[in-house]
């Protein structure tokens, strides 16, 4: 989620997907803004498709690619949130797929999806032009908190998180495989994205965020495809939740001496900016500083 106008086109490219386990690959993002990471998870009667791609344009090549890996096997789809680049692409599968949210995602992409869509349409001509003829999908299954998707020899998890980057963020889990697909709770090689935008948008909380991140780590998973970035492995997870807990302290100690958020922003974001030079998304820090300071205690 840029918070400035696109110079390129968020277009998915297929010619690089990487292996991950058996059955199991990863069409990477390749660093490109608004470009997901996206999963497809075979088992042997059933294939998964995790995220969608930025518009049907993105999304019609993801489910070529999808349908040609099944080989005749039934199509699911899920998306780990409802933001546009990850969900916005789901009517491409319809009659094709059929696709299943938690109920928090799936209200979400209800009640949020035609703002996001209009916000997103003002980055630039080149993500007008993929979110040209959105029409932002219904579920087909929607369920509450977990739901194990058997897709024959393998059963993949998807879980509720609660709130943290969004409402109704969700987790896809690949046991047998020890896969961890985690949206955009954790993105490799950049600050966190708050989509802090009150007074409009205030469903992300960076106190749940780091539970949530604590939750995951515990799973131990061995692999971990982030929403945006190289897949890593279970140290990304920490490396989020240490930021996250550190954005918090510094934040807080400085809401604790009556300091203007004005002061409290620039301060911090040049700590961490001077901690991690080499990540991307510096002007996301002031927004998680913003969610932090209304959830000081």
């Amino acid at each position: 989620m840029p918070s400035e106008p696109l110079t390129h086109d968020p277009v998915v490219e297929i010619s690089q997907v990487e292996e991950l386990a058996d059955d199991l690959v990863v069409l990477p993002n390749r660093g490109v803004e608004l470009v997901p990471n996206i999963g497809v998870i075979g088992g042997d009667h059933s294939v998964l498709v995790v995220e969608t791609g930025l518009g049907p344009r993105n999304a019609e090549k993801v489910l070529a690619f999808a349908s040609e890996y099944a080989k005749g096997r039934r199509l699911y789809l899920t998306t780990t949130h409802f933001h546009p680049e990850h969900a916005f692409g789901a009517q491409a599968f319809a009659g094709e797929a059929t696709y299943l949210v938690n109920g928090a995602q799936a209200a979400d992409l209800a009640d949020k999806g035609p703002g996001y869509l209009e916000m997103f349409r003002g980055l630039g001509a080149q993500v007008a032009r993929q979110l040209n003829g959105v029409e932002p999908a219904t579920p087909d299954l929607v369920y509450d908190d977990t739901y194990h998707l058997d897709l024959g020899g393998r059963v993949v998890q998807l879980r509720a998180t609660g709130r943290a980057h969004s409402k109704g963020d969700q987790v896809v889990s690949v046991p047998d495989a020890d896969v961890l697909f985690t949206g955009d709770l954790v993105e490799t090689g950049r600050f966190s994205i708050f989509p802090w935008f009150p007074p409009y948008d205030v469903d992300v909380s960076g106190l749940r965020w780091i539970e949530v991140l604590r939750r995951l780590i515990d799973t131990g998973p061995r692999v971990v495809v982030p929403g945006h970035g190289d897949v890593s492995g279970p140290r990304l997870l920490a490396d989020v939740r240490d930021y996250l807990e550190l954005l918090r302290d510094e934040t807080w100690v400085r809401r604790d001496s009556a300091m203007s958020e004005e002061t409290i922003i620039a301060e911090v974001e040049a700590l961490m900016t001077e901690r991690h030079p080499e990540w991307a998304g510096q002007e996301w820090i002031g927004k998680g500083i913003g969610c932090f300071c209304t959830e000081h205690a």
